[in-house]
């Protein structure tokens, strides 16, 4: 529409006798794109009064969260204000007040702290094809960061809580409890439903099944239809956080989980998920989990791709009885 006698998709990527690599380029180039005035602005804003990491965050906040034509181009207008403070972090590990950096070290090392806050959200910046990678020496101690934050615990803190708490559990919490157990040894896989009212120790039985797995090294995911109830959960999670569920859902979706991102590669050494307040979020996000699971879990065991989930143990609770009523067409109140 904008480049007349176009025979080719050459001639597309041509603007004013420059052929560019993409169609983005060349649209950029026609100015036919948004920009990303708003986001320079907050960036050099942002750079005034805050610290060089809180604008690492910020900047990957910008990227993950919104739509940036040229992130490569906002990269280096501000990358200066967000790598200041990297000599000082680098002599402070290093033990060295004399350490010296040259441009190319500081910007890798600026990649690497701007990477492990992508990994915080399970996102890293190989999923903008514009952006810089550090290199694989300054990548060194960086695997996988979720993994690392989930196989953290202290073993021994971990099975001291454990003891503490089973000896209080009940007859029904301890049914409940030892088959779940005896599902993951066994390697069964399975869906377990938990329903009980509101107070009758759903919860406090989650915190013992999370300390007796983590206390033998093993991984476990509590999440939650709410941030609120998320936090009644040791290390618990949004559902919509941990497995990246778009917010708009049907019957077609497919979570946001890749093959061979640290997300997936925690998946696959996981043995539980506890999902609170399961019947709060819709089947198809549910679902839409379930298929990713085992698309992902098929590249470890094919016969793993039949089982709901991937054959990982999982169990889902809630109170039919605390959900509203849905009145069609009645307003909000």
């Amino acid at each position: 529409m904008h480049i007349k006698g176009a025979t080719s998709y050459q001639d597309l990527k041509t603007v004013n006798g420059i052929v560019y690599n993409s169609f983005r380029e060349a649209c950029d180039a026609l100015e036919l794109l948004k920009d990303d005035r708003q986001w320079d602005v907050a960036m050099s804003e942002n750079a005034v009064h805050a610290m060089p990491r809180q604008c690492r965050q910020l900047f990957m906040h910008i990227l993950s969260n919104n739509q940036v034509v040229d992130t490569l181009k906002l990269w280096e207008k501000h990358w200066e204000s967000m790598s200041e403070d990297i000599l000082l972090i680098r002599r402070r590990i290093t033990n060295n007040n004399e350490l010296h950096l040259n441009q190319s070290d500081i910007l890798n090392y600026s990649w690497v702290e701007i990477e492990k806050y992508f990994n915080d959200v399970g996102k890293s910046l190989k999923d903008y094809n514009s952006m810089p990678f550090p290199d694989d020496n300054f990548m060194h101690g960086l695997d996988n960061r979720l993994l690392s934050d989930e196989l953290s615990y202290i073993k021994e803190q971990e099975h001291d809580e454990h003891d503490k708490l089973y000896r209080t559990l009940n007859k029904e919490q301890l049914h409940d409890y030892a088959s779940i157990i005896d599902n993951i040894e066994n390697g069964k896989g399975g869906v377990f439903f938990v329903y009980d009212s509101e107070g009758c120790g759903k919860t406090f039985m989650w915190n013992t099944l999370c300390c007796k797995l983590r206390s033998v090294g093993k991984v476990v995911l509590p999440v939650a239809s709410s941030d609120i109830a998320a936090t009644l959960l040791p290390g618990g999670r949004t559902a919509h956080s941990r497995f990246h569920i778009p917010l708009k859902v049907d019957e077609y979706l497919v979570s946001g989980i890749k093959h061979g991102n640290e997300l997936g590669e925690l998946l696959k050494h996981t043995s539980l998920i506890i999902k609170d307040e399961a019947p709060m979020q819709h089947q198809h996000a549910t679902k839409s989990v379930d298929r990713n699971l085992r698309d992902i879990i098929t590249l470890l065991d094919p016969e793993r791709a039949s089982p709901p989930f991937g054959g990982i143990t999982i169990i889902f609770e809630g109170d039919f009885r605390q959900i509203l009523p849905v009145i069609p067409k009645a307003s909000r109140a």
